[in-house]
């Protein structure tokens, strides 16, 4: 059955950010298959369960993928309820900003007067509902006032991976009838050191940055010719040729390689002075590497987390993930604590968990030795 939509979310955009290399989860994550096409939790990807959130907001001609050549026959396999002109492949990656312009020209070419969410497809989100009453408030707020609005996730750790926002004065007139509280935003910080993360915490004054963004095409290419003004110049030029898909690719081809490599967050918003931060009152986790999957199982008496058939001797405080598909075995443990243990198909890790962000040392390993190169 077709779902009835008003004219307001017949201008309404979701940009959906689903690039990436597949190195924090190897040797489950490959490159052409990266963490948000795995089914970690549950029997629906990231990026299904990202789909699945919002397209009760947008009509699915509204949804566009932003992925790179590798993954789009993979990511149109996932989501067939999108049209194939909506998933759209960067020839290579060029970090965040290249994406969000890319998304901004997509959805500019459809309508200048469009409103657009941009947001990764990894994220953990488990109260749905509250989440899209967030959104929804905030596509309404950035169609009415040219504002950056951007989720801020209270934080319930001194966690040093994400980025931080200062909050200011709650916003009160004229957002009344919203059930989302908004601020003002003071400043953008990146990734603070503990002993600073643990003040923001304490003060209750920062929120973690969720890397979800909600404006206006013309608050967007407004704020990219001022901050960014040659992202904003190949925004109109990517709108020119996003009329015809087959000129969209080969103008990317021709251009995307050349444009500059920079985060959203470092090219917009830590200079941006019309932020609005959204309270974003409900269960998030960024869910980056092996370490977050405690955070999702339930843990045994010793400590230990495990998806699979387990069992141990005076083993503490280990991640095991089984993710074969011809049929499982059992993993058993003695004495081994604080590790990552991962089994595939055809490969098996175990690590340190304090020793896993060398995972991709190992990976840049196995690309030079050909007996192992087809593993990354």
């Amino acid at each position: 059955m077709t779902k009835k939509r008003t004219p307001a979310q017949k201008d309404r955009y979701v940009v959906i950010m689903a690039g990436g290399r597949g190195e924090r989860f190897w040797p489950v994550s490959r490159e052409k298959s990266p963490k948000q096409l795995l089914a970690l939790l549950g029997k629906r990807s990231f990026l299904q369960q990202c789909y699945d959130r919002v397209s009760p907001l947008v009509p699915d001609a509204n949804i566009i993928v932003i992925t790179n050549s590798m993954q789009a026959t993979q990511v149109a396999k996932q989501l067939p309820e999108l049209s194939r002109a909506n998933i759209i492949a960067e020839p290579c990656g060029r970090d965040t900003c290249a994406a969000v312009t890319l998304g901004a020209a997509i959805v500019g070419q459809r309508s200048t007067s469009g409103v657009m969410a941009v947001l990764p497809s990894d994220h953990v989100i488990r109260d749905e509902r509250k989440f899209q009453q967030v959104l929804k408030d905030s596509f309404d707020l950035a169609s009415r006032r040219q504002v950056i609005v951007t989720i801020g996730i209270k934080p319930t750790s001194p966690e040093t991976g994400y980025g931080y926002i200062q909050k200011g004065e709650e916003l009160r007139a004229g957002v009344e009838k919203y059930k989302t509280i908004f601020y003002r935003s003071e400043r953008f910080v990146e990734k603070p050191v503990s002993a600073t993360a643990v003040k923001y915490v304490r003060s209750g004054d920062y929120a973690w940055n969720a890397g979800i963004f909600i404006w206006s095409f013309v608050t967007i290419t407004e704020a990219l010719q001022k901050h960014q003004p040659e992202m904003a110049t190949a925004c109109y030029r990517w709108l020119d040729a996003a009329v015809n898909s087959t000129t969209l690719t080969q103008v990317l081809k021709e251009e995307h390689p050349k444009a500059k490599k920079i985060s959203i967050d470092y090219a917009l918003m830590e200079k941006a002075q019309n932020i609005v931060i959204a309270d974003g009152a409900f269960r998030w986790d960024d869910f980056g590497s092996w370490e977050a999957l405690a955070r999702h199982l339930k843990p045994d008496s010793s400590g230990n987390c495990a998806e699979g058939d387990f069992m141990h001797v005076d083993a503490a405080r280990n991640i095991v993930f089984d993710a074969r598909t011809k049929g499982r075995t059992l993993i058993a443990l003695v004495g081994l604590e604080d590790s990552i243990v991962v089994q595939t198909d055809n490969a098996t890790m175990v690590a340190r968990k304090n020793q896993a962000h060398k995972i991709k040392k190992l990976l840049s390993l196995l690309s030079i030795d050909k007996r192992y190169r087809k593993l990354t």
